[in-house]
């Protein structure tokens, strides 16, 4: 039984209106690189970069920095969960906000591409933390009979991040013009309205992009600190943490990096072959595995010397961690590699554009929109039917609508934007049953910690998925053929589901 108060409905209201506000922001950001991501490089290489050699530049530092963003996500899930199974949820959680959003803001300011992709990759590291820190919270001070909204919640949030920016790159233009009135109006520049609105006005948003986050960081004033951790504490069980083991997290980062590298085009023009690239991406991932594993591998050593867990217990969280890990990569990778492609390809010269403009902003409203909906009824059905059986019924549909999308479609028609609907709907339904899963797979003391490394492990591997499109479509002909390749994912999914363990209806630990 806990030595700590429950904690009150506005504590509770609090923690999940954060975590929600957060990671909808979180959400927000992430979409928006695509925005104007291109126009910042641009305008950071335009002196120093021939306009001959301008594209070539471009996709090599957005790929760079793109793959810099997962891995400094996928770190940030594994370092803050640490923190917030040492320190505290609360604490680590206002860490975690505090980076995203001093280093999101600098990114306005940055002079060189190189900068861009150092701030955003310090910066993602909050943002990575921010999803481990705030669904171990809530499902902490929530009680297990409101944990499906909880999930569910948590699950739309970043979707809806994504619908704000497509509805912010319809208004662009009208947006970027009222912006320089108002600064023209409150005393500013010429110069200083062109500095921050110039090139689709990249500057202005990356710096406004902090201050959503900064809000959050203030609410979480307001939040309790979860009692289950709270107990923990009491017990003397947070000791076993130890900021020494860290170096591992450090390894795989730089490792994983690396493997980023090794499929990239700066890799291939340092004469990396395919074949030098595989071998590189099967070791580097088992270097990084092994250092995000580290903390909680020395852990777990030493609360069993300390006998505050049996060696059965140990090995159990071992295999989950494995188990959770490989789940969610397979959902990660479903998404990155589908979900996440159909805007671009909406533009393609594979779909005839019937006398549509903006497709693009209209197919990324169509799949978030899905993925709002279909995220917060995934954790209701794992409730109505078990874990296991639901995540399979995901794959089988996400499979089963990434095809009926990029098969079915040669027109863009109501046809192409209701498939669109559909298969952002069920590809992101597993991110309202993760929030769900993931925090039963763990006990309190390890939970942040397991489930930043289970869901951004998955980054990773979705990011060295991604890389192999360009391989896919020379192999398969077309751009739909390759992302239907890559979805095929969902059927090693379907058959490793049912060596994870079955969670319905027990507590949290």
């Amino acid at each position: 039984m806990s030595s700590h108060s429950a904690p009150s409905s506005t504590g509770r209201n609090m923690a999940l209106i954060a975590a929600f506000l957060g990671w909808m922001f979180d959400g927000f950001e992430m979409g928006l690189f695509p925005l104007i991501g291109k126009p910042a490089l641009q305008d950071l290489l335009a002196s120093t970069v021939a306009p001959e050699a301008m594209t070539a530049y471009l996709d090599r530092w957005f790929s760079v920095i793109i793959a810099t963003f997962l891995v400094g996500a996928a770190t940030g899930g594994v370092f803050f969960g640490w923190l917030g199974d040492r320190i505290g949820r609360v604490k680590a959680m206002s860490f975690s906000i505090f980076t995203y959003a001093i280093f999101t803001g600098l990114c306005g300011f940055a002079t060189e591409a190189w900068h861009v992709a150092i701030l955003r990759f310090i910066a993602s590291l909050g943002m990575g933390g921010e999803w481990a820190l705030g669904v171990a919270l809530v499902n902490e001070l929530w009680t297990k009979g409101n944990r499906a909204l909880v999930a569910g919640a948590i699950g739309a949030a970043a979707n809806i991040g994504y619908l704000l920016v497509a509805a912010l790159s319809l208004g662009m233009n009208t947006f970027i013009d009222t912006m320089r009135r108002w600064t023209l109006a409150l005393g500013g520049s010429e110069q200083l309205a062109g500095y921050l609105l110039d090139n689709q006005a990249w500057r202005f948003l990356m710096i406004i992009g902090a201050l959503p986050a900064a809000i959050i960081f203030l609410i979480r004033i307001f939040v309790p600190e979860s009692d289950k951790w709270e107990d923990e504490k009491a017990a003397g069980k947070t000791s076993y943490w130890s900021t020494p083991d860290l170096k591992g997290v450090l390894i795989g980062a730089i490792v994983a990096l690396g493997i980023i590298w090794s499929w990239s085009p700066m890799g291939i023009d340092a004469g990396v072959t395919s074949v030098m690239a595989v071998v590189i991406t099967v070791v580097g991932f088992c270097v990084v595995v092994w250092g995000y594993l580290l903390p909680v591998r020395r852990y777990l050593q030493r609360a069993q010397e300390a006998s505050s867990i049996t060696r059965e217990s140990q090995l159990t969280i071992r295999k989950n961690l494995l188990i959770g890990a490989t789940l969610a990569g397979i959902a990660l990778l479903g998404t990155w590699g589908a979900a996440q492609q159909s805007a671009k390809w909406s533009t393609s010269a594979e779909l005839d554009a019937n006398g549509w403009t903006n497709v693009a902003q209209y197919t990324q409203i169509a799949t978030s929109v899905g993925a709002c909906i279909f995220a917060m009824f995934a954790p209701f059905l794992a409730n109505m039917l078990n874990r296991r059986v639901t995540y399979l019924v995901m794959c089988i549909s996400a499979l089963g609508a990434a095809l009926l999308f990029y098969q079915t479609n040669t027109v863009i028609n109501t046809w192409f934007f209701t498939t669109a609907f559909l298969m952002g709907g069920v590809t992101a339904s597993f991110y309202g049953f993760f929030p769900l899963y993931l925090p039963e797979l763990f006990p309190t003391s390890v939970r942040a910690t397991g489930q930043g490394f289970c869901f951004n492990v998955g980054r990773i591997i979705a990011a060295i998925g991604g890389l192999q499109i360009a391989n896919l479509v020379h192999a398969f002909g077309t751009s739909s053929n390759a992302y239907s390749a890559l979805c095929m994912v969902y059927i090693i999914g379907m058959v490793l589901v049912w060596i994870a363990p079955e969670t319905k209806g027990k507590a949290l630990a």
